[in-house]
Protein backbone atom coordinates (compact mmCIF):
# COMPACT_ATOMS: atom_id res chain seq x y z
CA UNK A 1 0.00 0.00 0.00
CA UNK A 2 1.55 3.07 -0.94
CA UNK A 3 2.17 5.62 1.97
CA UNK A 4 0.46 8.81 0.12
CA UNK A 5 -1.44 11.63 1.90
CA UNK A 6 -5.28 11.85 1.78
CA UNK A 7 -4.70 15.31 0.04
CA UNK A 8 -2.09 14.38 -2.09
CA UNK A 9 -4.32 11.18 -3.47
CA UNK A 10 -7.27 13.53 -4.05
CA UNK A 11 -5.43 16.02 -5.80
CA UNK A 12 -3.80 13.41 -8.37
CA UNK A 13 -7.88 11.73 -8.93
CA UNK A 14 -9.27 15.27 -9.20
CA UNK A 15 -11.76 14.51 -6.23
CA UNK A 16 -12.87 16.48 -3.20
CA UNK A 17 -11.49 15.23 0.10
CA UNK A 18 -15.06 14.99 1.65
CA UNK A 19 -16.06 12.29 -0.98
CA UNK A 20 -13.34 10.30 1.73
CA UNK A 21 -15.10 10.96 4.63
CA UNK A 22 -18.56 11.16 3.70
CA UNK A 23 -20.72 7.97 3.80
CA UNK A 24 -23.39 7.12 0.77
CA UNK A 25 -26.50 7.51 1.98
CA UNK A 26 -28.71 4.52 1.24
CA UNK A 27 -32.15 4.56 -0.49
CA UNK A 28 -33.80 1.33 0.93
CA UNK A 29 -36.38 3.65 1.97
CA UNK A 30 -36.97 4.56 -2.24
CA UNK A 31 -39.37 2.08 -3.32
CA UNK A 32 -41.89 2.63 -0.44
CA UNK A 33 -41.75 6.20 -0.53
CA UNK A 34 -42.00 5.82 -4.61
CA UNK A 35 -44.93 3.67 -3.80
CA UNK A 36 -46.87 6.39 -1.13
CA UNK A 37 -46.08 8.80 -3.96
CA UNK A 38 -47.88 7.15 -6.82
CA UNK A 39 -50.91 6.72 -4.38
CA UNK A 40 -51.47 10.29 -3.39
CA UNK A 41 -50.91 11.21 -6.84
CA UNK A 42 -53.63 8.59 -8.02
CA UNK A 43 -55.62 9.71 -4.91
CA UNK A 44 -55.38 13.63 -5.78
CA UNK A 45 -55.27 13.96 -9.51
CA UNK A 46 -55.04 17.83 -9.72
CA UNK A 47 -51.97 18.14 -7.05
CA UNK A 48 -48.47 19.03 -8.67
CA UNK A 49 -45.32 17.60 -6.61
CA UNK A 50 -45.48 20.17 -4.03
CA UNK A 51 -48.27 19.69 -2.19
CA UNK A 52 -47.69 15.88 -2.84
CA UNK A 53 -44.82 16.34 -1.16
CA UNK A 54 -46.43 18.47 2.00
CA UNK A 55 -48.73 15.31 1.67
CA UNK A 56 -45.66 13.06 2.36
CA UNK A 57 -44.32 15.15 5.33
CA UNK A 58 -47.85 15.07 7.20
CA UNK A 59 -47.70 11.39 6.04
CA UNK A 60 -44.40 10.96 8.41
CA UNK A 61 -41.83 11.33 5.62
CA UNK A 62 -38.53 13.37 5.96
CA UNK A 63 -37.88 14.39 2.19
CA UNK A 64 -37.67 17.94 0.65
CA UNK A 65 -39.84 19.30 -2.54
CA UNK A 66 -36.41 18.32 -4.84
CA UNK A 67 -36.17 14.80 -4.05
CA UNK A 68 -39.90 14.22 -4.61
CA UNK A 69 -39.84 16.52 -7.41
CA UNK A 70 -36.85 14.20 -8.68
CA UNK A 71 -38.94 10.70 -7.83
CA UNK A 72 -42.10 12.59 -9.50
CA UNK A 73 -40.50 13.18 -13.19
CA UNK A 74 -38.83 9.90 -12.79
CA UNK A 75 -42.28 8.03 -12.40
CA UNK A 76 -43.22 10.09 -15.10
CA UNK A 77 -46.18 11.27 -13.50
CA UNK A 78 -47.74 15.02 -14.23
CA UNK A 79 -50.83 17.66 -13.37
CA UNK A 80 -53.64 16.71 -16.08
CA UNK A 81 -54.26 19.78 -18.05
CA UNK A 82 -57.57 21.22 -16.77
CA UNK A 83 -60.92 21.00 -19.02
CA UNK A 84 -62.24 24.07 -20.33
CA UNK A 85 -65.17 25.25 -18.14
CA UNK A 86 -67.73 23.67 -20.98
CA UNK A 87 -66.18 20.87 -21.22
CA UNK A 88 -67.04 19.34 -18.02
CA UNK A 89 -70.35 19.19 -16.26
CA UNK A 90 -70.34 18.84 -12.31
CA UNK A 91 -72.25 17.07 -9.95
CA UNK A 92 -73.39 18.71 -6.77
CA UNK A 93 -70.88 16.41 -4.46
CA UNK A 94 -68.20 17.46 -7.49
CA UNK A 95 -68.20 14.56 -9.55
CA UNK A 96 -67.85 14.71 -12.70
CA UNK A 97 -71.13 13.16 -14.62
CA UNK A 98 -70.10 14.21 -18.05
CA UNK A 99 -71.66 11.84 -20.29
CA UNK A 100 -68.32 10.91 -23.09
CA UNK A 101 -69.03 10.71 -26.55
CA UNK A 102 -67.75 7.12 -28.07
CA UNK A 103 -68.67 7.05 -31.62
CA UNK A 104 -70.12 9.25 -34.13
CA UNK A 105 -73.96 9.62 -33.40
CA UNK A 106 -73.30 9.10 -29.96
CA UNK A 107 -73.52 12.33 -28.61
CA UNK A 108 -74.88 15.61 -30.00
CA UNK A 109 -75.20 18.88 -28.59
CA UNK A 110 -76.74 22.30 -29.94
CA UNK A 111 -75.83 25.57 -28.44
CA UNK A 112 -76.86 29.30 -29.64
CA UNK A 113 -74.17 31.94 -30.75
CA UNK A 114 -75.57 35.65 -30.69
CA UNK A 115 -74.05 38.47 -32.50
CA UNK A 116 -74.92 41.86 -34.16
CA UNK A 117 -74.21 43.17 -37.91
CA UNK A 118 -73.10 46.41 -38.84
CA UNK A 119 -76.21 48.22 -38.30
CA UNK A 120 -75.98 46.67 -34.49
CA UNK A 121 -79.22 44.07 -34.91
CA UNK A 122 -79.25 41.20 -33.80
CA UNK A 123 -79.05 37.90 -35.32
CA UNK A 124 -78.56 34.04 -33.54
CA UNK A 125 -76.56 31.14 -34.95
CA UNK A 126 -77.82 27.66 -33.97
CA UNK A 127 -75.35 25.49 -34.13
CA UNK A 128 -75.06 21.04 -33.99
CA UNK A 129 -72.54 19.48 -33.33
CA UNK A 130 -71.59 15.65 -33.33
CA UNK A 131 -68.93 15.71 -29.65
CA UNK A 132 -67.12 12.56 -31.43
CA UNK A 133 -66.31 13.68 -34.72
CA UNK A 134 -66.14 17.38 -33.67
CA UNK A 135 -68.47 17.75 -37.33
CA UNK A 136 -70.63 20.36 -37.43
CA UNK A 137 -74.08 19.07 -38.96
CA UNK A 138 -76.07 21.69 -39.03
CA UNK A 139 -76.49 25.70 -38.68
CA UNK A 140 -79.52 27.54 -38.83
CA UNK A 141 -79.31 31.82 -38.94
CA UNK A 142 -81.76 33.97 -38.35
CA UNK A 143 -82.49 37.19 -36.45
CA UNK A 144 -84.83 34.92 -33.89
CA UNK A 145 -84.51 31.40 -33.12
CA UNK A 146 -87.55 29.63 -31.56
CA UNK A 147 -88.24 26.36 -30.49
CA UNK A 148 -89.81 25.39 -33.94
CA UNK A 149 -86.57 26.36 -35.59
CA UNK A 150 -85.15 23.63 -32.94
CA UNK A 151 -86.95 21.03 -33.76
CA UNK A 152 -87.26 21.91 -37.47
CA UNK A 153 -83.79 21.43 -37.79
CA UNK A 154 -82.99 18.15 -35.46
CA UNK A 155 -85.90 16.59 -37.57
CA UNK A 156 -84.09 17.00 -40.92
CA UNK A 157 -80.99 15.26 -38.85
CA UNK A 158 -82.65 12.32 -37.54
CA UNK A 159 -83.95 11.89 -40.77
CA UNK A 160 -80.55 11.85 -42.46
CA UNK A 161 -78.34 10.83 -40.09
CA UNK A 162 -80.71 8.92 -37.65
CA UNK A 163 -81.43 9.49 -33.77
CA UNK A 164 -78.43 10.24 -31.48
CA UNK A 165 -77.99 8.15 -28.29
CA UNK A 166 -77.89 11.27 -26.48
CA UNK A 167 -78.31 14.84 -27.10
CA UNK A 168 -76.89 17.78 -25.05
CA UNK A 169 -77.58 21.62 -24.94
CA UNK A 170 -75.46 24.38 -23.99
CA UNK A 171 -78.63 25.84 -21.57
CA UNK A 172 -80.03 26.23 -18.87
CA UNK A 173 -83.35 24.39 -17.74
CA UNK A 174 -85.70 27.52 -17.25
CA UNK A 175 -84.75 28.75 -20.42
CA UNK A 176 -85.35 25.27 -22.57
CA UNK A 177 -88.87 25.60 -24.81
CA UNK A 178 -91.20 22.44 -23.28
CA UNK A 179 -92.28 21.65 -26.68
CA UNK A 180 -88.73 20.62 -27.73
CA UNK A 181 -87.89 18.61 -24.67
CA UNK A 182 -90.88 16.75 -25.28
CA UNK A 183 -90.09 16.70 -29.26
CA UNK A 184 -87.04 14.99 -27.81
CA UNK A 185 -88.53 12.38 -25.78
CA UNK A 186 -90.97 11.34 -28.13
CA UNK A 187 -87.64 10.21 -30.38
CA UNK A 188 -86.40 8.37 -27.06
CA UNK A 189 -82.95 10.65 -27.24
CA UNK A 190 -82.21 11.58 -23.85
CA UNK A 191 -81.54 15.50 -23.34
CA UNK A 192 -78.50 16.40 -20.92
CA UNK A 193 -79.01 20.30 -20.17
CA UNK A 194 -75.99 22.73 -19.00
CA UNK A 195 -76.71 26.77 -19.83
CA UNK A 196 -79.80 30.49 -23.10
CA UNK A 197 -81.74 28.92 -25.70
CA UNK A 198 -84.83 29.15 -27.96
CA UNK A 199 -87.73 31.12 -27.13
CA UNK A 200 -90.60 29.44 -27.13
Amino acid sequence: MLKVSERRACKALGQHRSTQRKAPRGKDDEAALVAELIEFARSYGRYGYRKVAALLRADGWLVNDKRVERLWRQEGLKVPARQPKRARLWDGDGSCIRLRPEHRNHVWSYDFVETRTHDGRKFRMLNVLDEFSRECLAIRVDRKLKAADVIDVLSDLFILRGVPAHIRSDNGPEFIAKSVQSWIAAWSAPLGVDGAGPED
